[in-house]
């Protein structure tokens, strides 16, 4: 039983609770027998049971306690017998550190000795080999006395070209301090032996580059670093690594990779990499880059060909520069700047001159094509101040005489001579221009250079396109009495010159300000192209008035010519009215004819100040032309069938003001037609009511009963 309540215990986790509720369960299982219903329950069985399970679990306890105390006692034991271990080793390990102390010094000792020992046999060893290679080099020196070719092995055997490499350059150091005369032709033989073994090295490095065989490069490098003749080395090395190299039709693709393979076998072969590549890349520049480069220059007798080149070849040198900052070219930072400017030094200090001149011969290319594709002589066109005068005394007594005094007007059947396309290329031409300015120009030139550009941009699009056209399109407008019907070609000039005047203003801010932005030219550029816009805006203004008037004038001229006095007072007061007068119909017509064009040619705020201008003046010819006649009954449905015509004219004008007073107007009409008695309620009412009793008192004696009705005393 012990056994198991040990297992039962060792349990994890262990729960007192389950414990009892088996010890319970297993005494109840023992009373009932297997297969029993009985569940009869015997409390003094149970209390045995936990009586006998609560002894044994106290002996059980006193056991474990008895193991504790003797696993205790091992472990104290245990623990003495571990701490004299520790204190052994720590006592091996003192004896351990003084005997290394005491070695080390030892080992101090022999090495001071060894030390001294070298140096001893080092001050003697010296003198002996230098008296023995001073041996060595009389002896040589002594054969280059004698006369005769050289016999030495060391002269005469090709595969000691190092030893003799090695002796001949200490020979040529001798010879430079021997005094001429009995020495001269010892010296003599002394450089030719010099100059033939460099150029054996030479030659040999170039047979071991083209084989492939790095170490013999290096050792022969290595040796002709102490020669004079160690740069034709580099330049031999040069010349073979570019051999067949750069032959391609765009050049600039094939350096960077060029360098990079010959950079790896540099550093393995020269000791002064950094030198040698930086040589290597002048090479380049200065070899087939500057001659690439000037092949494609050097015909300026194109000038977009030539700028075109020259931005796209300075923009690939400079993206070269930028990739071959990775290698290791020596210590100027300025190196790849400096190589840049000196190949296209000469063609930047004349950029600017050659894209002014290219861009004015293009500019007056394009303006003269599109002319004479219009079959269009250019006209010098005089406008402002006396011509201005002339023309509006003309326009004054050709109005009051009933003549035309002035010049015949060529209208040019409607063609603006304004082209969008035109307008485009020039912008387009200068976009280009100002990115090769920003490109080519220094950075204190940069802004004077975008302002040539600009300024010739505007005398190009804004004077002698735009502003020409607006001069033409003015004179084209008819002044004084209209009686055909006038050209308003001048709305299309409106339009166009307005987008125009966009495009020029986004390429304005896109491209010239980020150039001028933070120099005095801004202000200069801002102040200049707000001069020229008012003065554009000024020529329209008057434009749009001069036509307006022209048009106002022609539905005068037709009101006068087509209405008749019988429209509105018939002889026959009898007749039914059922549609609108001749004159109404011909002026609606055009009318409407000129809303559409309007719209047509202009939009957002032009479009509505236009048709309010119109609808206005159309209001006044109207109102001036009714107040003319006299009306009867009759003739007042005709008037006011005309009216309302009118309105719905004005209507698709879409302006509130214009039908306002229109709908005034045509209530005015009512008072043409309406009985005696209701007359003054009427003009009491809400669209009368807040006009002035003149007005009302004018419209009210149009009518042919004025007088024998005493209407005058209706509005008393």
């Amino acid at each position: 039983m012990l056994n198991q309540y040990i297992q039962e215990l060792e349990q994890d986790p262990f729960d007192g609770e389950e414990f009892v509720e088996r010890l319970a369960w297993r005494v109840n299982a023992s009373v009932s027998p297997p297969g029993s219903t009985d569940t009869g329950f015997n409390p003094d069985l149970l209390h045995e049971a936990f009586t006998q399970a609560i002894k044994d679990l106290q002996l059980l306890d006193e056991r474990t306690a008895k193991k504790c105390e003797r696993v205790e006692a091992a472990v104290k034991e245990e623990e003495v017998r571990h701490w004299h271990n520790v204190a052994q080793l720590l006592d091996n390990n003192r004896e351990a550190f003084q005997s290394f102390q005491d070695l080390d010094s030892h080992i101090n000792s022999v090495a001071t000795k060894v030390v001294h020992l070298g140096d001893q046999l080092e001050s003697v060893n010296t003198p002996r080999s230098r008296a023995v290679e001073a041996q060595r080099l009389m002896n040589h020196f002594r054969e280059f006395l004698l006369p005769g070719p050289l016999v030495s092995e060391v002269f005469t055997d090709k595969t000691k070209i190092y030893e003799a490499a090695d002796v001949i350059q200490k020979l040529h150091l001798i010879a430079q301090e021997l005094p001429s005369g009995k020495f001269e032709n010892a010296k003599h033989k002394i450089a030719e032996k010099y100059d033939e073994i460099e150029r054996s090295l030479i030659m040999e490095f170039i047979k071991a580059h083209r084989a492939g065989d790095k170490d013999r490069m290096k050792e022969i490098a290595s040796t002709l670093s102490h020669f004079k003749g160690y740069s034709q080395c580099i330049d031999a090395f040069i010349e073979e690594a570019q051999h067949g190299a750069l032959r391609s039709r765009d050049l600039y693709i094939e350096v960077v990779p060029l360098c990079h393979r010959s950079e790896v076998l540099i550093r393995e072969v020269f000791t002064n990499p950094e030198q040698v590549m930086g040589k290597f890349v002048l090479n380049i520049f200065q070899g087939q880059l500057q001659e690439y480069i000037q092949v494609r220059l050097d015909n300026k007798s194109v000038p977009e060909m030539y700028l075109k080149n020259l931005h796209e070849l300075y923009c690939q040198t400079l993206k070269l520069c930028t990739d071959l900052q990775r290698f290791n070219l020596g210590n100027d930072s300025q190196f790849l700047a400096k190589l840049t400017k000196s190949i296209f030094q000469r063609h930047l200090h004349s950029y600017i001159s050659v894209e002014t001149r290219y861009l004015r011969e293009k500019f007056n290319l394009i303006l003269n094509r599109y002319y004479e594709g219009k079959g269009h002589q250019k006209k010098n066109i005089q406008s402002g101040g006396i011509n201005d005068i002339r023309r509006n005394i003309q326009d004054v007594i050709g109005t009051k005489a009933n003549i035309n005094i002035g010049p015949a007007v060529e209208n040019y059947g409607g063609e603006t001579f304004l082209s969008e396309e035109v307008a485009i290329s020039l912008l387009q031409e200068t976009k280009q221009a100002f990115k090769r300015c920003q490109m080519l120009s220094t950075q204190s030139d940069v802004h004077n250079n975008a302002v040539q550009i600009f300024d010739l941009l505007t005398k190009a699009l804004l004077i002698e396109h735009v502003d020409y056209a607006i001069e033409l399109g003015l004179q084209v407008i008819p002044g004084g009495e209209v009686r055909t019907h006038p050209e308003i070609s001048f709305f299309e000039v409106l339009h166009q010159s307005s987008s125009m005047m966009n495009l020029l203003d986004k390429l304005f801010s896109d491209t010239l300000v980020p150039l001028v932005i933070s120099t005095p030219k801004h202000g200069d550029c801002l102040q200049k192209k707000k001069q020229l816009g008012t003065s554009l805006e000024q020529k329209l203004d008057l434009g749009l008035d001069r036509t307006l008037s022209a048009i106002v004038s022609y539905i005068r001229h037709v009101l006068t010519v087509e209405q008749k006095r019988t429209d509105f007072k018939p002889e026959n007061d009898d007749i039914l009215i059922t549609n609108v007068t001749v004159a109404c119909q011909k002026v609606v017509r055009y009318v409407s004819g000129i809303a559409e064009r309007i719209r047509d040619s202009l939009d957002g705020h032009n479009l509505e100040s236009v048709l309010l201008e119109l609808g206005l003046r159309f209001h006044r010819i109207v109102l001036d032309h009714l107040m003319k006649y006299e009306y009867s009954a009759t003739g007042a449905m005709a008037v006011i069938c005309d009216v309302n015509e009118y309105r719905k004219c004005v209507a698709s004008f879409k302006v509130p003001q214009v039908n306002s007073l229109f709908d005034t107007l045509h209530t005015l009409c009512k008072l043409l037609q309406v009985s005696p008695e209701n007359l003054k309620m009427v003009c009491s009412g809400d669209q009368l009511s807040g006009l002035d009793r003149t007005v009302l008192a004018s419209f009210i004696q149009l009518r042919s009963d004025y007088k024998t009705a005493k209407l005058g005393h209706q509005l008393k």
